[in-house]
């Protein structure tokens, strides 16, 4: 069809002619009404941008004399997030004289990186910077990603509970003392 049919039959119902294509030999064009087929691209766009997940980091921050329950609730957070697909960076500082004892550091941050072992791999080995040690972790892809410290299910529902014992009965009141033997 030629370019005066096409812009006459597109007038005729009341849409536009669109370009579609002008490398093609001869260009392609479509009857349609412009503002739509924008509004089209656009969310097209967005759809593709909403798919296609930045990479997020997070940061964790610890201290050398960190306590064990401290540390699990850390490594529960640092497997969440990398769960997720985000990048973690764990970072252990030092205080003062803590700088003394660098290898216990080193010991912890190598500790975080084997107990991580299974849902991330390490990008680079850990790095002394100043007064922190750094280590970099990235997610494995989400079919090899195994959780260690925590799981998918959530606290227990409908009133469950996930202890083995019986629940016990409220303890029977003493009797009073009336100073009589």
């Amino acid at each position: 069809m030629g370019l005066a049919e096409a812009m006459t039959e597109a007038r005729k119902r009341g849409f536009d002619l669109v370009e579609v294509n002008p490398a093609a030999n001869p260009p392609v064009c479509k009857i349609l009404d412009y503002g739509k087929y924008l509004y089209n691209l656009a969310k097209k766009e967005k759809d593709t941008k909403k798919n296609s997940s930045a990479t997020k980091l997070k940061e964790l921050n610890f201290h050398m004399n960190i306590d064990e329950h401290d540390y699990g609730v850390k490594m529960r957070h640092a497997e969440e997030f990398m769960w997720k697909g985000m990048k973690v960076k764990l970072q252990l500082k030092f205080r003062g004289r803590e700088m003394m004892h660098q290898d216990i550091g080193m010991n912890l941050i190598r500790r975080m990186r084997s107990d991580l072992s299974q849902i991330g791999i390490a990008d680079t080995e850990p790095k002394l910077i100043g007064k922190s040690i750094n280590l970099m972790l990235s997610p494995l892809p989400a079919r090899k990603r195994v959780r260690k410290f925590s799981h998918e299910d959530g606290p227990a529902q409908d009133g469950e509970s996930h202890d083995s014992k019986p629940e016990k009965a409220p303890p029977e009141p003493a009797p009073a003392f009336n100073g009589n033997k």
